[in-house]
């Protein structure tokens, strides 16, 4: 896999049903500290908000999730919205429905074709974003050797995503999956030392 898929945030989708107000919203998030982010402000839109319910998917391995229903009967909110973030395979995304509730019970069927319909219409109209799958990697070197290491970055299209300049110099870089290898033999070739960090 060398591509993953996220989107554009998408706020205010409003659905209705039996009086009660569903407001979708949904946000590409790479880590827990943007979705709480997210949350929080959500909350502040809407403190007088009967739910706030949300489900997102993590990860280029998809296996970090989780859903929250809010007090809804359980299983009602968050796992039908997880469904529809499954249904178009994307990953790194949040979506949280607030609901207002408008006085006339909806049953446990008509929560969860809710949920999903408030979720389906968010994500309809947000854009698919397609993202390169990077690799990190650490390089070191002595200062003198800076400009072998820029020659290298150059030469494989990589993304310098921090440098520290001293008398021993560190790179963090990031190179798509088909670099790799070039990447790796020619900083073996010129002798720079380097780790791999992380995928993402």
């Amino acid at each position: 896999m060398a591509e993953y898929f996220s989107i554009e945030p998408v706020e205010n989708i409003l659905y209705k049903d039996k009086g009660s107000k569903f407001i979708g919203y949904a946000y590409p998030v790479k880590d827990e500290a943007a979705i709480k982010e997210k949350l929080e402000y959500i909350r502040q839109e809407h403190p007088k908000a009967t739910h706030h319910c949300y489900a997102y998917r993590l990860g280029l391995d998809k296996n970090n999730y989780r859903t929250n229903d809010d007090g809804e009967p359980n299983g009602t909110a968050g796992k039908p919205m997880l469904g529809q973030i499954d249904s178009i395979g994307i990953t790194n995304t949040l979506v949280v429905v607030v609901r207002y509730f408008g006085g006339t019970k909806l049953g446990v069927s008509g929560l969860i074709d809710a949920y999903k319909e408030t979720t389906r219409e968010t994500l309809a109209v947000a854009t698919i974003i397609t993202h390169k799958i990077l690799d990190n990697y650490r390089i070191r070197c002595a200062y003198e050797q800076v400009q072998r290491v820029y020659h290298i970055v150059h030469q494989v299209q990589a993304q310098i995503i921090s440098q520290e300049l001293d008398i021993l110099c560190a790179f963090e870089i990031a190179v798509t999956e088909e670099q790799r290898t070039m990447l790796e033999k020619k900083l073996t070739e010129e002798q720079l030392t380097f780790e791999w960090l992380y995928k993402r």
